[in-house]
């Protein structure tokens, strides 16, 4: 069966008819004739049935396939905010990590240790994650010397030391 109407009339708002036929061309039953003025509805329903809230909103188009303009860019743009505060949320979990590995002092670069979640919130898996980079690769350790290197000022804490002092003293 097929519905044949012709554009024109549509565009105009005059009344519509329909001429169904079959495909083998005979006639179809007939159906009631409307025009543009009939397929209106009045303001008051469009108002009540329209929905109020973006759930109903979705609700009433999930039989068809398409949402609404507005709550498709609505939907977008929350999405697109909760996608920034993720990258926000990213990059400072990194500088957390490097600050992190930083503080021990035991890795020449913090950079080197990968990120990993976990160790933001135990450190005890820092600490072995760092033992583990540094057994692996001994390189990567800090080379900042400690203690007495036998170089700059001694202390000068037994008495043994030599006094400009003490030398003027006895001849005087």
């Amino acid at each position: 069966m097929r519905l044949l109407v012709a554009p024109r009339q549509l565009a105009r708002g005059d009344h519509m008819t329909t001429d169904l036929t079959n495909a083998d061309g005979t006639p179809a039953e007939e159906l009631p004739t409307t025009t543009a003025d009939d397929n209106a509805t009045p303001a008051a329903d469009s108002d009540a049935d329209a929905p109020e809230t973006p759930e109903q909103d979705a609700e009433a188009t999930e039989d068809g396939e398409t949402f609404p303009r507005a709550y498709v860019e609505r939907l977008r743009a929350e999405s697109a905010r909760y996608r920034d505060r993720a990258k926000a949320a990213d990059g400072l979990a990194q500088r957390l990590h490097t600050a992190l590995v930083e503080a021990t002092g035991r890795l020449a670069d913090a950079s080197d240790l990968e990120f990993d979640a976990a160790h933001l919130d135990d450190p005890e898996a820092l600490t072995a994650a760092v033992d583990d980079l540094l057994a692996a690769k001994p390189h990567l350790a800090n080379r900042t010397p400690r203690g007495s290197v036998g170089q700059g000022a001694v202390p000068s804490g037994d008495g043994s030391a030599v006094s400009l002092l003490g030398m003027m003293r006895p001849n005087a």
